[in-house]
């Protein structure tokens, strides 16, 4: 599976982006998908996943009702959507993939994109 991200940018606090990825390869195996991002100095956080199945949904904390995690199965494509931008959202975001072999997880990772929210 190879991931592609797309739609990183600058933009002022209080703005808009929309991030996308684009899968390609095996992508009938994935199991879930899901966005993260590393701030300078900080760990790689969790942001929103969604499952492949039904399309359940998680959030984390920080951005629950300003991003929005979607996906469209016909284009192999994942989005996230971000309102409501603040500048402690800056960050390298990373589009993962997952599936399931037996009780082993793998994860596909794309290159990243950066974020930058200006105050």
């Amino acid at each position: 599976v190879q991931l592609v991200e797309s739609g990183g940018g600058l933009v002022q606090a209080g703005g808009s982006l929309r991030l996308s990825c684009a899968a390609s390869g095996s992508t009938f195996s994935i199991n879930g998908m899901g966005w993260y991002r590393q701030a300078p100095g900080k760990q790689r956080e969790l942001v929103a996943v969604i499952s492949s199945a039904i399309g359940i949904t998680n959030y984390s904390d920080s951005v629950k009702g300003r991003f929005t995690i979607s996906r469209d199965n016909a284009k192999n494509t994942m989005y996230l959507q971000m309102n409501s931008l603040k500048p402690e959202d800056t960050a390298v975001y990373y589009c993962d993939a997952w599936e399931w072999g037996g009780r082993t997880k793998y994860d596909y990772w794309g290159q990243g994109t950066q974020v930058t929210v200006s105050s």
